[in-house]
């Protein structure tokens, strides 16, 4: 079926070209401009694949005639897709974890085992531990903050116990206390920033659940993101001092 285009407008003072128009059913724009062709040009693009094309419009085009404001309709990915951003990121992966608790880890034997004996064992052939020394092999970061209450629950306690085997695969394990995030303003949001250009916020519901992925690219929003990761790298400290700080509280 065609595309219902509805012209958006142009800077052309002759024949019309660059132009922008806009789909009516997706909202996609449709940039029409001088194709880029010379081999040497494509083959500096980014992220170019195989049937694309690319126009090169002056930027007061985008500046006049981009979209300024929209109704973000949230972008749903799948499991699968999530997981492969850990295989395909190129510089860094940082997460921001603010739950009290997660299902996923009370469903783990490791956790179960943890209950047991107070300490948390690992298998360093699961495909986490895998693909992350792999990452970190090639000189990529990886790391997260970890915001936990005071006293920490028994899931805070297990993950905290876990760090060790996070950080010897080259993760970069630091925590929080929730009266220090709060206090310096963090969200309680779960999220993943890759590269800081990709943010995978996670949706939770009140059993701790894992809902939803939803991926989030627009600039304004990544920003906001990483000024977040920024605050929370600062002020949140290694993992063993912290487990030091439990344990002196104990």
């Amino acid at each position: 079926m065609a595309r219902q285009l509805r012209f958006t407008g142009t800077d052309s003072k002759v024949d019309g070209c660059p132009a922008l128009h806009t789909d009516a059913d997706t909202g996609e724009v449709v940039v029409q401009g001088t194709p880029l062709t010379d081999p040497e040009d494509i083959a500096q693009l980014r992220h170019f694949g195989a049937g694309e094309a690319a126009v090169v419009v002056p930027r007061e085009l985008l500046v006049n005639w981009g979209p300024k404001e929209m109704e973000r309709e949230p972008d749903l990915v799948d499991r699968d897709t999530f997981r492969r951003l850990f295989e395909t990121f190129e510089y860094t992966a940082w997460r921001l974890e603010t739950r009290r608790g997660y299902a996923s880890d009370r469903e783990d034997p490791d956790y179960r085992a943890f209950l047991e004996t107070g300490s948390a064992p690992c298998d360093f052939d699961e495909p986490w531990f895998v693909n992350i020394r792999r990452q970190t092999g090639a000189g990529k970061k990886i790391g997260r903050v970890r915001v936990a209450d005071n006293p920490p629950t028994q899931e805070q306690l297990f993950l905290l116990d876990y760090a060790r085997h996070n950080a010897s695969v080259g993760e970069d394990m630091r925590y929080l206390w929730r009266e220090d995030a709060d206090r310096i303003g963090l969200p309680a949001e779960d999220f993943w920033i890759f590269d800081s250009r990709i943010v995978a916020l996670l949706h939770f519901d009140d059993d701790d659940n894992l809902l939803t992925i939803e991926l989030i690219t627009e600039p304004a929003q990544v920003v906001r993101y990483s000024t977040v990761r920024d605050a929370a790298m600062h002020h949140a400290v290694p993992y063993q001092q912290f487990a030091a700080q439990v344990a002196t509280a104990e």
